[in-house]
């Protein structure tokens, strides 16, 4: 899968990974992806109630040796 943006926030814990991504996603167009990597495992919920509250689509989400997938497209 291709991204526009990467965004690598491990080591931070919340709420500073969703922060980032939210600055990130107001510097991009509408329809453009940010593929982020945390480790915050608190993050899973995080950014699915951040998708449905801001109305950007969670595209794709998973966890390889605890770092935390998220690709997040710009409504």
């Amino acid at each position: 899968m291709q991204y526009d943006r990467e965004l690598d926030v491990k080591g931070l814990n919340c709420p500073l990974p969703i922060l980032r991504t939210k600055k990130v996603l107001a510097e991009m167009q509408s329809g453009q992806t940010v593929r982020v990597l945390a480790t915050d495992p608190g993050s899973v919920k995080d950014f699915q109630a951040f998708a449905r509250q801001t109305g950007n689509e969670l595209v794709n989400s998973g966890e390889n040796a605890g770092v935390y997938e998220y690709v997040l497209k710009r409504k």
